[in-house]
């Protein structure tokens, strides 16, 4: 018999699932390192410690990051001031905070919440360590889908329809990756299937490039390429919040059936879970996100596929319980690379997707060279 740690669920699966799971490819949920801790004693009762602590505090360091992201900027605001400005008339000080900064630190919540939700219920799902948006090629699918409408003149950056010009980009390139890779995918063909998608994208956008007559539509499409929250207005809160608030509740929802599709397709359904109608769920909610995330902020990667490694360990690989500490931990990690983009000196202001990406990037590696087991297939 083998159980999920953190669930109910019980199944007459192999005796040894993790590593079932490396035969075939799949994301090893439990790998060998962290199974044989959970009998320990010191573990079972450092767990104990940290798992109740673990929201409070990265709800307690959100807020700290949001207060300090009101406070820095070209024009230094204390505290104090920022807060006050934020209730009251400071003069300047309430301009700066209110129509500046706080979109901004706004954004950033959102964005890096939607971002760790979605890279954690795509790992989950897929059973994969690789799963993420920006693996799928989404961010840059979302990108052209913008660049797109803006290229043609359709629509301005501040329309209602840019949103869905992006997250119809994201969602088919999504779907178009879990299409080719298909079920059981091994990372070696998730890897190179998202690499198709996100580099067509992209060749898509760099045509736009070529062929725009205007000079400041190329300006805009830079912008997607990059990845700022530089000039965001409250407006672009107002368009990109009702679809993450959408594509949290989707994803939210299909996390007790990760718990049982842990054990494979074929148990969980025989458990009464809805294996199309999970996966839809988690699809398009990371599509929606994605795209609307993409849409006002422009293309930024990896932070999907950092912070569910960074929590996994605290909450006992359990995947649904990864879902929500996810979230937080990627608010806190954009939050935190946006101040420090704000800190870097330089002349212009520093891209957060260029900072994330020379985050991102050295993670994605390390994952990788961890799991060359995995990357070998068997011969024919």
């Amino acid at each position: 018999m083998t159980r999920i740690r953190g669930s109910e669920f019980c199944s007459s699966a192999p005796e040894r699932p993790h590593e079932a799971s490396l035969s075939s490819g799949h994301f090893v949920l439990y790998p060998e390192d962290a199974t044989k801790p959970s009998t320990s004693p010191l573990h079972v009762r450092r767990m104990s410690l940290v798992r109740p602590a673990l929201l409070p505090g990265l709800i307690a360091l959100i807020g700290i990051l949001s207060l300090a992201s009101l406070a820095i900027g070209p024009a230094p605001i204390t505290v104090p001031l920022a807060l006050k400005a934020l209730v009251s008339d400071q003069g300047a000080a309430s301009t700066v905070v209110r129509e500046i900064r706080l979109p901004r630190t706004v954004l950033a919540v959102l964005i890096g919440w939607i971002f760790g939700l979605s890279g954690a219920g795509l790992q989950g799902l897929l059973r994969n360590p690789l799963a993420d948006t920006a693996v799928f090629g989404a961010p840059q699918a979302a990108a052209f889908g913008a660049v797109l409408v803006i290229y043609s003149g359709l629509i301005g950056t501040l329309s209602w329809a840019l949103p869905f010009a992006a997250i119809a980009g994201a969602l088919l390139s999504i779907a178009l990756v879990v299409a080719v890779a298909g079920r059981g995918a091994t990372i070696v063909v998730l890897v190179l299937a998202g690499l198709a998608v996100g580099s067509l994208a992209g060749a898509g956008t760099s045509l736009a490039i070529s062929l725009s007559p205007n000079p400041f539509a190329v300006t805009e499409i830079v912008f997607w390429l990059l990845g700022s929250f530089e000039d965001r207005s409250v407006v672009h809160v107002w368009l990109a919040a009702p679809f993450i608030l959408l594509a949290s509740a989707l994803i939210l929802w299909a996390a007790s059936g990760l718990r049982a599709l842990a054990l494979g397709e074929d148990t969980a359904q025989s458990l009464g879970i809805d294996v199309s109608l999970l996966r839809g769920l988690i699809v398009a909610g990371a599509a929606i996100g994605t795209g609307a995330s993409v849409a006002v902020a422009g293309s930024i990667g990896f932070v999907g596929l950092v912070v569910p490694h960074l929590v996994r360990p605290l909450v006992g690989y359990d995947p649904a319980r990864t879902l929500v500490p996810a979230g937080l931990a990627g608010a806190a990690l954009l939050l935190a690379a946006d101040c420090a983009v704000r800190l870097i000196p330089s002349e212009t202001e520093v891209k957060i997707g260029v900072l994330t990406a020379l985050l991102g990037v050295p993670f994605f590696l390390r994952v990788i060279a961890r799991r060359k087991a995995e990357l070998v297939e068997s011969p024919a």
